[in-house]
């Protein structure tokens, strides 16, 4: 199984940008996927999370209203939409995939088994 994370860059208080994670791998599909972030000097922490059918999502608290996760299963990509970005977003943003099939949302990093190289986001006040 591989990750692949793309999308990340520079951009203004307020504004918009949509990180894309590509899939490989048989099983992908069938497990939940999530977001997490890194920003310097600080422990990784969860962003988002979405089950292995797309039904179910979940955010942190500090996204919420703003971040938008999202997933195309014939694709086998994972997605997350980031409108009204903040200083405080700026971070290497990592995709990871739930070690389990048929999986839920999951918040805690200690049950995702692979991730992506993470992406960096910087957001200029």
């Amino acid at each position: 199984v591989q990750l692949q994370a793309s999308g990340g860059g520079l951009v203004q208080a307020g504004g918009s940008l949509r990180l894309s994670c590509a899939v490989s791998g048989r099983t992908v599909s069938l497990a939940a996927m999530g977001w997490f972030r890194q920003a310097p000097g600080k422990e990784r922490e969860f962003v988002a999370s979405i089950s292995w059918t797309g039904g179910s999502t979940y955010y942190a608290d500090f996204v919420k209203g703003r971040f938008t996760i999202s997933r195309d299963k014939a694709a086998n990509t994972v997605s997350l939409k980031m409108n009204d970005l903040k200083p405080e977003d700026t971070a290497v943003y990592y995709c990871a995939r739930r070690g389990q099939r048929f999986s839920t949302i999951e918040i805690q990093e200690r049950f995702y088994d692979y991730w992506g190289q993470g992406t960096q986001v910087t957001v200029s006040s």
